[in-house]
């Protein structure tokens, strides 16, 4: 009767012979196995000794990691790796010294300079975009690099993974989906070790197994293997490499692996796992497995296992002990990155007006600067909602684009917008540019793990080797019986966003020369469009030439007054100037301010007002309590209060959900008369 390890070794020495790995190939599996594995314990070691931070460990995880580097090319395909692949980073290319760099939070960490905890892997060179900690964003990212891969038609492939449990969350169906409907060339690789921290998987998902819930996605081949056998992976992986390199779409690689460690270094397993399934995993351990097939298949024999395991070991102290060595990080370099350096910005002549045209309301502005834009720029997609033609998006902003470039640079998304966001980080870090569209301002919060956590972060948490300059418009504000849920300003919840840039006009010019210059940043880009404005008389403007361009960051005064400064935006300006208007006939002269950017935001030009007039009113549509313009009250207070000669004051939009009826709406808004009063009770102080 033959025994297990027998069995196992029949079946492996077919798989060897069929994908004619050959002894060499062999040895290095087990080698970047091991190192991973060595790279564990000497982590955990140096966290005990204090000289080390953290740690979640692959072990138990390595075969199928390895088998997938081996069977991809690092380099040439991408790798959306998630915190316990330290074993797919060896396998392809990265270094022991890389890890330990990376681990101690090194200046010299070449994954995050040490702005990341364990494990982020990240690799320019390699493609390997830095990874992150929430739980299944990578998915939606992938699949937009997937996506960029056809549309730059290329026979590159992504690989993408995660634990079992990260798929619970919804974005893995939306990048599933996404993937089997468009036949993408990207490989899904769920390592399942059981357990998602300490809750089962059995009380993750329905059946216990995604491999069986993703049964009815149509173009999705999947395959569910045991993920402690190299060679079973490696035949598997190669397949699924096939598929998606040969235009056949995306697999599913559902590999079951084991859990040699606890979650990570906080956490204790023996809590809430008992002694036979520990007992269980140790047993299927795929180092001990392989080692077993090297030596039964005289590929080598135990001594040299050994002797490379020692020679190994002693690398990794010696490479550990240099590193220890080397410089932390500066805190001179912790503002650095947060955007493109100005070298790493285009060369754009800004205020370049040309002729101008005949006057436009701003949608069409809008139109207009997408249409040159789209022709300026053939790496320019734009996607969304209902965007393509016949509609051209609810309010015609994109109307007649994909007419004319086409619905492989226009074309309608799911309605998903977690998948828009998520997509379009994927594909601007292959160095496409989309300009996403998100139908309104109150369904943009699906996608705030992927703009807030994602999107905003990724130059900084890279230390510069990935960005991600793509645009997002979304319609804003109140003023059309939108309701609670068509009535949003969000722009002082994405100001907290740091590495985001925020624009937001009040008139066609400006919109059309933000947006031009939105999409030429490498920085990526709100911009917020108030639908109130899109075919407003007043915010018209003579349509400026396809040159025209405005920088972010630079305020300007659209009436000038000696004795009270308006500072708004959006749809407020128009109000302002009314108002403004109105007290000239009662001799008091009021500045109006427009910001045009809320990030970056032009305090200089209001400190210069506020110096000249000692008296401020700022105003904003949003509910006043922690709207964007207690941040514009704030730096005034802190910073020109010598030069007040009256308490600040704001107007701004009752702290209530934006009603539904015209009478109860208006009463929420900033109304016109609201902005007089205020102006009469700073004249008169």
């Amino acid at each position: 009767m033959k025994t297990k390890r027998q069995k196992n070794r029949s079946y492996i020495e077919d798989i060897s012979n069929y994908f004619q790995l050959s002894d060499i190939q062999l040895l290095d599996a087990y080698k970047y196995m091991l190192t991973a594995r060595l790279l564990d314990d000497r982590t955990e070691a140096l966290i005990k000794q204090g000289k080390a931070y953290f740690l979640i460990s692959g072990s138990g995880h390595e075969a199928i990691q390895v088998a997938m580097a081996m069977a991809m090319k690092p380099g040439k395909d991408w790798f959306y790796t998630y915190y316990r692949d330290t074993a797919l980073g060896i396998a392809a290319g990265l270094t022991a010294r890389d890890f330990i760099r990376h681990n101690m939070a090194k200046a010299t960490d070449p994954f995050t300079g040490g702005r990341q905890m364990n494990l982020h892997l990240g690799s320019k060179e390699l493609r390997i975009p830095t990874s992150s900690s929430p739980t299944g964003s990578q998915y939606l990212q992938a699949v937009g690099t997937a996506l960029s891969c056809r549309f730059r038609k290329t026979d590159e492939i992504v690989y993408v993974t995660g634990g079992e449990g990260s798929t619970s969350e919804g974005e893995f169906f939306e990048a599933a989906n996404w993937a089997a409907r468009e036949k993408l060339p990207v490989i899904f690789v769920i390592q399942n070790n059981s357990y998602a921290i300490s809750v089962p998987v059995e009380n993750q998902t329905a059946g216990g197994s995604i491999y069986k819930a993703l049964s009815g996605f149509e173009g999705l081949s999947r395959f569910h293997i045991n993920g402690t056998d190299f060679l079973l992976s490696y035949g598997t992986a190669k397949e699924a490499v096939r598929l998606a390199r040969e235009g056949e779409g995306p697999s599913l690689i559902y590999a079951d692996v084991v859990r040699l460690r606890s979650h990570s270094i906080s956490d204790a397993q023996e809590k809430y796992r008992s002694k036979e399934s520990l007992e269980k995993d140790r047993e299927n351990d795929p180092i001990t497995k392989y080692e077993f097939f090297l030596i039964d298949n005289k590929i080598t024999v135990k001594e040299n296992l050994e002797k490379i395991r020692n020679e190994l070991t002693e690398e990794i102290r010696e490479i550990s002990d240099e590193v220890l060595n080397e410089p932390n990080p500066d805190p001179a370099t912790i503002l650095d990155f947060m955007y493109a350096p100005e070298s790493e910005q285009p060369k754009i002549e800004y205020g370049k007006t040309g002729n101008e045209g005949q006057p436009i309301v701003m949608v069409d502005a809008i139109n207009h600067a997408l249409h040159e834009e789209m022709e300026q720029n053939p790496n320019m997609l734009i996607y969304g909602e209902d965007i393509a033609d016949g509609k051209g998006g609810v309010f015609t902003a994109t109307k007649g684009l994909s007419t004319k470039f086409g619905d492989e640079r226009v074309f309608n998304s799911p309605l998903a917008e977690a998948s828009i966001v998520g997509t379009a980080i994927g594909m601007a870090v292959t160095g496409l540019k989309p300009v996403v569209e998100i139908q309104f301002a109150d369904y943009i919060f699906p996608a705030m793990m992927q703009i807030r956590d994602e999107l905003a972060t990724l130059r900084y948490r890279s230390n510069n080797s990935f960005s991600s300059p793509l645009v997002i418009r979304v319609a804003v504000g109140g003023y059309i019986g939108g309701g609670i849920y068509h009535s949003q300003n969000i722009e002082a919840l994405f100001a907290k966003s740091h590495g985001l840039l925020i624009a937001y006009p009040s008139n066609a010019a400006d919109a059309k020369g933000l947006l031009k210059t939105a999409c030429r940043l490498n920085d990526p880009v709100l911009f917020l469009e108030h639908k109130f404005l899109y075919r407003q008389a007043y915010a018209k403007s003579p349509e400026p030439s396809s040159e025209y361009l405005i920088s972010f960051g630079k305020a300007l005064i659209k009436r000038e007054g000696d004795d009270i400064t308006l500072i708004a935006y959006g749809a407020m300006v128009e109000k302002c100037l009314r108002a403004s208007r109105e007290m000239e006939k009662r001799n008091v002269g009021v500045e109006v301010i427009d910001i045009r950017t809320i990030v970056p935001l032009d305090m200089e030009t209001i400190f210069k007002s506020v110096k000249k007039t000692g008296k401020v009113i700022v105003v904003y549509e949003d509910s006043k309590f922690q709207g964007f313009g207690a941040e514009i009250v704030s730096q005034i207070a802190e910073n020109a209060f010598e030069y007040l000669d009256a308490p600040i004051k704001r107007v701004a939009g009752l702290d209530v959900h934006i009603p539904f009826h015209p009478i109860l709406e208006k009463t929420a808004l900033p109304q016109d008369d609201w902005i007089l009063k205020a102006c009469e009770e700073m004249a008169k102080y």
